[in-house]
């Protein structure tokens, strides 16, 4: 047999708890005022028991809107992260994990080759600061140097890092994947400055070591200038091996996959 449905609130209540936006409340609270009459709850409880309901509510909604926010391009997740067949110390991904770097605002830069699991890590690491309460951006290095580009169609270039960096933590993957002319060079390096200045935490991703970068840079004294900026507070994390994936899935019993 299907139990009654509660009764409505009074129309003054359900109105007075839409115009303060506390939609939790207004949904939960006639059936709660059921149990609290039934169980005989003190007020105190009742009021408690609602309030909690609304803050839950709340922070669900907000991480959902920071997770929009963010842009990742697929989830992943610290706990899907194979660390037994990643290079990565363990002390070193639970430091990682613990987010005390982003707390602090200092950088992390994931350094090797393809596959070797850098973006899945900076990925995780961006949904477990969003799921911390933190604001998260991520980009591929490609598009971060496109919307800086963007900027200097109407000088506003500075705007554009000013709202980027409202976020907590930037990431930034594939970072060398293509060389960038002295105009991204240089945007590039005035964002990461930057960042550094308004000591928010970046994360980066690269299979160049620091003593290439100049390739990509384009020119040598923006990579060291680049460099000095974005290793002052920050934490490098090389990963090397065999690719990450085919790791995973030698893991699984695919024994006759090999590297290309």
């Amino acid at each position: 047999m299907t139990a009654p449905s509660p009764p409505p609130l009074a129309a003054d209540l359900t109105e007075g708890l839409k115009r303060l936006k506390m939609a939790a409340m207004r949904r939960l609270a006639p059936e709660l005022l059921v149990t609290a009459k039934t169980q005989r709850w003190n007020p105190e409880e009742f009021l408690r028991t609602l309030v909690e309901a609304e803050i839950t509510a709340r922070d669900a909604s907000n991480a959902r809107t920071r997770l929009r926010q963010a842009a990742f391009p697929v989830t992943k997740t610290l706990e899907d992260f194979d660390l037994a067949t990643s290079s990565i110390p363990v002390a070193t991904f639970d430091y990682l994990a613990s987010l005390e770097w982003v707390r602090a605002a200092e950088n992390v830069c994931l350094i090797g080759p393809a596959w070797t699991g850098k973006s899945h890590m900076l990925v995780a690491l961006g949904i477990a600061a969003v799921e911390a309460g933190h604001r998260v951006r991520y980009f591929t290095a490609a598009d971060l140097v496109e919307t800086l580009y963007r900027g200097l169609a109407d000088n506003s270039v500075g705007k554009v890092i000013d709202t980027l960096l409202c976020n907590d933590l930037v990431l930034v993957d594939e970072l060398g994947f293509a060389p960038l002319d002295d105009t991204g060079a240089q945007l590039l390096f005035r964002f990461v400055a930057a960042a550094a200045y308004e000591r928010r935490s970046l994360g980066i991703g690269s299979h160049w070591p620091f003593e290439s970068w100049g390739r990509f840079l384009h020119e040598h004294t923006t990579a060291v200038s680049m460099l000095d900026r974005l290793l002052h507070h920050c934490h490098t994390v090389v990963t090397d091996g065999d690719s990450y994936r085919i790791k995973q899935v030698r893991g699984r019993g695919g024994t006759n996959i090999k590297p290309s």
